[in-house]
């Protein structure tokens, strides 16, 4: 076992199985504040209004041909850069395959945000293409356009616009798409402890009695080859956990509450913490 407390008071009391790899932390994180945002936009370059007349569920020619190219073209070459730069590991994928008679109408994964390229891991580790609620923030920078026809749909910021970003959902759950949510709400780079989960992923989960499909991301040190490469950022390591079924017949409060413990718990163990410093959740 190791115990990485003295990386600093958000790690207090990490413990890892021994063949775990912990990065040392780019940043110094918060200790009280899990959900306090690390990472600023890249560059403001426009300025959008997320309220009631935004297309969260945009069926333009040009928005079906950008995203379009997003799948064919931009994500087949990340993927390979996924691979060479970050040597990314897939383990867990006949999950994907064993329980694929419960996916039939759509699924939820979930994942920690750890980076930039977390996203990405996911993509490659399910080979589906997703709707993403984000931070509208996300939308305004530099990589607005990829996170827009990624799948991006921006958390709006109005009851007008909930409303509307509700019913894009509804639209999309007819669909039998696939939804992914980073529940801890913000990245924190290369953090290998699991922080708490916002409730409103499994909200959304039980609303539309989806499967939640646990995703972890480790990492690991990089060695060989990829030292060619910087070598302060860790090689990473995307785990696909067995998929977490909600129980509509309980009461919507207790039985998000429960999937947020199973998924938190879930991706713990496939992490390798022995103790990790963050409960599931914490007062909202």
């Amino acid at each position: 076992m190791k115990d990485y407390s003295n990386y600093g008071a958000a790690y207090e009391g990490f413990v890892v199985e021994d063949n775990v790899y912990v990065p040392q932390p780019m940043e110094d994180f918060p200790a009280h504040n899990p959900h306090q945002m690390m990472i600023k936009v890249r560059g403001h370059v426009r300025d959008l209004v997320f309220d009631d007349s935004y297309p969260y569920l945009d069926k333009s020619l040009r928005f079906r041909l950008n995203r379009f190219f997003v799948y064919t073209v931009v994500r087949p070459l990340s993927f390979l850069v996924n691979r060479v730069y970050y040597g990314l590991r897939i383990e867990g994928r006949k999950n994907l395959y064993r329980y694929r008679h419960l996916f039939s109408n759509g699924a939820m994964t979930v994942c920690n945000h750890i980076g930039r390229w977390d996203m990405i891991s996911v993509l490659q580790a399910t080979l589906r293409t997703f709707w993403i609620p984000m931070y509208r923030q996300s939308f305004m920078g530099k990589d607005g356009y990829l996170m827009k026809h990624v799948g991006g749909i921006p958390v709006p910021e109005d009851r007008g616009g909930l409303r509307r970003f509700n019913e894009a959902f509804d639209e999309l759950h007819e669909r039998k798409a696939w939804i992914h949510i980073f529940p801890e709400s913000c990245s924190w780079k290369y953090y290998s402890p699991i922080r708490p989960f916002k409730i409103g992923a499994f909200n959304m989960a039980y609303r539309y009695n989806l499967p939640i499909i646990p995703c972890v991301i480790s990492f690991r040190e990089r060695r060989g080859f990829f030292r060619i490469f910087r070598t302060n950022e860790p090689l990473m390591t995307i785990h696909i956990g067995e998929p977490i079924l909600p129980d509509t017949s309980r009461p919507r409060k207790e039985e998000a509450a429960r999937l947020r413990e199973l998924c938190h718990v879930s991706m713990v163990k496939m992490a390798g913490i022995i103790h990790n410093p963050w409960s599931a959740s914490i007062d909202e």
